[in-house]
């Protein structure tokens, strides 16, 4: 796909999708969720980690309430199954781990997109927004799911009810997001963390996601049954072999992502 709203690059086994429509301060429009989602696809077939960032001032703005005539007539249910849902789990499904690295606002579907991402890395000056019912809606692309899970119903239910925004440094402490990090700082901490992803054992890696994913819903047994298949399958790739053997000879690990 040659892409309009998104520049997608590959460098040191790092895919990173910017969300490039400054102007709108990265609003999403129905191209850009299908570049998106075409880019997330397509990145763990290029690299071994994937970032989403944005260019300029903001990260994500939302859904592109500009065209008033378009988001007047907008069959919402249809766009967020068709159009938002595929984007969605393209990241939040990728085998390779995802960095949401948020430079600035994140705001309504935008601060959901963020957090579909695996690790959520926000400068300080960066903020989380669910401004739905500011427009007589409810938070969806997910929001309910992350935000619940990630600081708990309490945090969630007052965040989608007031629709107050939540700094970087609140997230941080909430537990919503990995980290907040000085302005800067920013970028190399979202880089740095991204080279450690890319040189890291990608079969435990994905294994990771599994595990920690499916434990919302396991018993407890059924949780250990599930750590002893993935950690079963993890000890018989070279990966491992290498990390022992590393290990033992008091070097760093060179591990080959299998």
């Amino acid at each position: 796909m040659d892409y309009q709203t998104i520049t997608y690059t590959i460098a040191d086994d790092i895919a990173v999708i910017t969300l490039n429509r400054e102007d709108k301060m990265n609003a999403l429009n129905a191209q850009m969720r299908a570049e998106i989602a075409d880019a997330a696809r397509q990145a763990p077939k290029d690299a071994r980690v994937l970032v989403l960032t944005g260019k300029g001032r903001a990260f994500c703005s939302g859904q592109d309430l500009s065209d008033r005539a378009n988001a007047a007539n907008l069959d919402m249910e249809r766009t967020l199954r068709d159009e938002y849902g595929p984007m969605l789990r393209a990241i939040f499904d990728s085998p390779i781990p995802t960095i949401s690295a948020v430079n600035g606002a994140a705001a309504g579907a935008g601060a959901n997109l963020a957090l579909a991402a695996d690790v959520v890395i926000a400068s300080e000056s960066a903020y989380f927004l669910q401004a739905f019912t500011r427009i007589g809606l409810i938070p969806d692309a997910g929001g309910t799911y992350w935000m619940t899970r990630g600081m708990g119903a309490a945090k969630a239910m007052g965040a989608a009810l007031f629709a107050d925004k939540i700094s970087a440094k609140q997230a941080d402490d909430w537990g919503l997001i990995w980290e907040a990090v000085a302005d800067d700082a920013f970028e190399a901490t979202w880089k740095s963390r991204a080279a450690h992803l890319a040189k890291g054992p990608t079969v435990a890696y994905a294994a990771v996601k599994q595990s920690i994913r499916e434990s919302w819903d396991n018993t407890l047994e059924a949780q250990l049954d599930l750590e002893g298949r993935l950690q079963g399958k993890c000890g018989k790739t070279r990966d491992f072999q290498e990390g022992v053997l590393a290990f033992l000879e008091k070097r760093p690990s060179q591990f080959e992502g299998r």
